[in-house]
């Protein structure tokens, strides 16, 4: 049987969804969705630490506690969309708009689209956690509370490779729900599942955790995620639908230990199936886009892949429980420890792996320069290696975003990129440019609101990058490139002499 292998040194991160066959999975977005230096930490005011179940089933089990625990903090996200660009909205050149003037050519204005999926408020001075594909793409994020308030929300970050964003609302003193330990979950254990599936505000459903750490190969079909996916899915058959992506999976407590997010479903709608990011990633996810706006990725540094009964006849291993390591990446942290190809991971932390997602989730709890203990079995033999984590430059450093500030150059300002329109847009980073009638840049056909991406051969992160890369060029001609926020890709040439 041919193997699946994972490439851990790309997807091993310190982190961690259409009606289709069975087998087949179903992010849960509503039918109308157009498919430098260390930050403050922000005041984030939560109402206690994860915490261990201590739930007693009551005789005559019901669901009454957990269901007002969750149901007011577990919010409805309305999402408004533009149209996307047709064949005929494709950029045109610069040349033919200089030749028959800047109206050729202009789009007919269309009707936004909206969208909608659920949220859960984690902090009581209104952060909410979400799905990054509710969000994705979105110009505007409207959040109704269960008590019918609306609110205006902002994205504060997103990590496409576990479909977790943060939403921040101006708001106080709001009801939440305590994260609860995903660890502790048990197959057959009662789960609520609280969110608004199509449009139904405020639904709970009820059901078991049929398995834990299900991989279901569903994020890496997401661009911006790709090999770099994790998923350690917590799988239900409490019953979701469009409309439930980002709302609650909780415990018999009230507590959150997971974020609804896929279907497996032949038809789109809910057939026996659910699956949830479990809250050992949420919540590390969210502390890292709090503290450094950025997730923090941390790699064993190894190629791994499954090992089921012929695989381990082939390589003739004594156990079917664990992970094989197919090789290992030169100067990583896997190779520093010792770890070599051939050997099986067992553990991580004393934590037992039996299967890649496992494992994908146990190094998701970890940032660069962490270390873990790896136990591993070589040559029949059990050993331990203590391993530090690193990035993907094979470096232990946490990657911080600053914060990028606006600069005036050749007479127009050019604005740093919003987290929104990045999101929306598909980008990482960029300036936009505003005066250009006063301007050198006036003259090239570009108009204001235009987000520079790229300069010649080198990609504009930063308004400053506008100004570093272009006093570079002595002369001849520079190629601007870049996207309006409706999504129009554009480029322009501008003579440097």
């Amino acid at each position: 049987m041919k193997t699946k292998q994972f490439i851990l040194g790309v997807a091993l991160s310190a982190i961690m969804g259409g009606g289709v066959a069975v087998g087949s999975y179903k992010l849960l977005e509503d039918d109308v969705v157009i498919t430098s230096e260390q930050q403050q930490y922000p005041t984030v005011h939560y109402t206690s630490d994860m915490r261990s179940s201590n739930v007693i089933v009551p005789e005559g089990l019901n669901f009454v506690k957990a269901a007002q625990v969750s149901t007011p903090a577990v919010v409805h996200v309305m999402t408004e969309y533009s149209a996307r660009p047709t064949q005929s909205d494709t950029p045109m050149d610069p040349f033919l708009r200089e030749f028959f003037g800047d109206g050729f050519g202009e789009r007919v204005p269309r009707s936004p689209q909206m969208g909608s999926g659920s949220g859960v408020i984690i902090a009581s001075n209104g952060y909410i956690v979400t799905n990054n594909h509710v969000i994705d793409k979105a110009d505007k994020i409207e959040v109704v509370m269960n008590d019918k308030r609306k609110f205006e929300a902002t994205l504060v970050g997103t990590d496409p490779t576990t479909d977790i964003a943060l939403l921040k609302i101006n708001a106080d003193k709001l009801p939440t729900v305590r994260y609860g330990n995903s660890d502790e979950l048990q197959i057959g254990e009662w789960v609520l599942a609280v969110g608004n599936p199509m449009n139904l505000t405020s639904t709970v459903t009820a059901g078991i955790v049929s398995a834990k750490g299900r991989s279901i190969d569903i994020l890496s079909r997401n661009r911006n995620a790709g090999s770099m996916s994790i998923e350690s899915f917590i799988q239900t058959d409490a019953a979701v639908n469009p409309g439930n992506s980002g709302g609650a999976l909780v415990n018999l407590n009230g507590d959150l230990v997971g974020i609804n997010t896929a279907i497996a479903s032949p038809t789109g709608s809910f057939s026996g199936y659910s699956f949830a990011v479990p809250s050992s990633i949420v919540s590390k996810v969210v502390d890292d886009l709090l503290k450094y706006g950025e997730v923090q990725r941390a790699l064993l540094g190894a190629q791994i892949q499954e090992i089921d009964a012929a695989f381990a006849k082939e390589k003739d291993l004594k156990t079917l429980n664990g992970v094989y390591i197919a090789a290992v990446t030169e100067q990583s942290g896997a190779e520093e420890a010792g770890l070599k190809a051939g050997d099986v991971l067992t553990a991580v932390n004393d934590v037992r792996v039996a299967k890649s997602s496992q494992l994908l989730e146990q190094i998701a709890r970890y940032r660069p320069g962490d270390k873990v203990k790896v136990t591993f079995v070589r040559d029949g033999k059990e050993k331990i290696a203590n391993v530090t984590l690193k990035n993907l430059n094979n470096s232990t450093e946490l990657v911080k975003r600053s914060k990028a500030e606006a600069i005036s150059f050749e007479g127009a300002k050019f604005s740093p990129v919003t987290r929104a329109e990045m999101s929306k847009l598909g980008i990482d980073g960029g300036a936009k440019i505003s005066g250009i009638a006063d301007s050198k840049f006036r003259d090239t056909g570009m108009k204001d609101g235009f987000i520079i991406t790229r300069i010649d051969r080198y990609e504009v992160k930063e308004p400053a990058d506008v100004q570093r890369h272009l006093k570079n060029f002595d002369g001849g001609v520079v190629y601007i490139e870049g996207v309006y926020p409706d999504g129009l890709k554009a480029y322009y040439p501008i003579g440097k002499g």
